[in-house]
């Protein structure tokens, strides 16, 4: 096993750290906070891989690097919120980004594998989440978040894992509008936001939102012969043809999704065959996602305003 630097002390970094240990790695966890770049050059010297799980605006430094010295990459998502950030980062990665992955790990939801290996030919698409942010985690507080910063923050991007489960059904897919809903005392923080997107005759959309009081991520397809609607959650998919319905359950544990990429980023990062899936987030094929998202961030429209409740 290689030795692994994650890098970011926050709840994603501090669970890659644990499913590196589980997995029998070599794990060693790294604040991003007050740690000079020299120290991280140096403890990167002979490293199979950097999980990179900092705040999105602070990736640059520590992927370049990582790539400078061979360092394979888990950069989490989304990879930067600006087109001309991504395009740099990806320039800078590049010497590394086949053996490296970024942190799309809803792919390995078991529901959808089993849509992506039996698909439906849609004319319509629907994806929701939502969930009340200020319920997420125990002492924790939304206004101390990097959630709430407008720089980095928002629910698209914090859940911009349906722009890309929407690309890896629908590749070639745009967004055509994005529309907002901000909050007075968070200026720029997008706390609900829907986005319209077209490929040819398909069409669709995503809604997205920190303010159901339920925890809700479906998503919803319709075709000619068939439709589906698959409950994230729970791990079911209903699948109608005609009159005729199934339903399928998975046990699902969502840690078993960081696990699986983590698998196969490390064997990705040590010379070793990943997993057998062509959704493997490989970070030199993920740019239409990542372009895909910075480009809706760019093109939030504000329509209007919460008050109260969050600071």
């Amino acid at each position: 096993m290689g030795r692994y630097i994650v890098l970011g002390g926050g709840s994603i970094g501090r669970r890659h750290y644990e499913n590196l240990t589980r997995l029998g790695a070599d794990a060693h966890l790294f604040h991003w906070r007050g740690l000079a770049l020299e120290e991280l050059e140096a403890a990167l010297d002979g490293a199979a891989g950097l999980i990179v799980a900092t705040a999105t605006q602070v990736r640059l430094d520590p992927v370049k690097a990582a790539a400078e010295r061979g360092v394979a990459l888990y950069v989490e998502k989304p990879l930067a919120f600006r087109t001309s950030d991504l395009a740099e980062l990806m320039a800078a990665a590049a010497p590394v980004a086949a053996r490296s992955v970024a942190g799309f790990m809803m792919r390995y939801h078991p529901a959808v594998r089993a849509l992506f290996d039996d698909p439906i030919d849609a004319f319509r698409f629907d994806f929701e989440i939502g969930h009340d942010v200020r319920e997420w985690r125990a002492n924790w507080r939304f206004a101390d978040s990097y959630a709430s910063q407008p720089e980095g923050g928002g629910v698209l991007l914090d859940l911009c894992h349906e722009i890309d489960l929407a690309v890896c059904l629908f590749p070639g897919v745009q967004v055509t509008s994005v529309h907002s809903t901000g909050h007075e005392d968070f200026p720029g923080v997008d706390f609900a936001t829907r986005l319209s997107m077209v490929r040819g005759a398909t069409h669709g959309g995503i809604a997205m939102d920190y303010l159901s009081p339920k925890f809700i991520r479906r998503v919803g397809l319709r075709g000619r012969k068939a439709g589906i609607e698959l409950d994230l959650l729970n791990a079911r998919a209903v699948r109608w043809q005609g009159a005729r319905e199934t339903t399928q359950d998975w046990d699902f544990d969502r840690n078993e999704m960081f696990l699986g990429l983590m698998r196969d980023f490390m064997g990705l990062a040590e010379g070793r065959a990943p997993s057998d899936t062509p959704l493997l987030p490989r970070l030199d094929r993920v740019s239409e996602s990542c372009r895909l998202i910075a480009e809706a961030w760019e093109a939030r429209t504000f329509t209007g305003q919460l008050t109260g409740g969050f600071a």
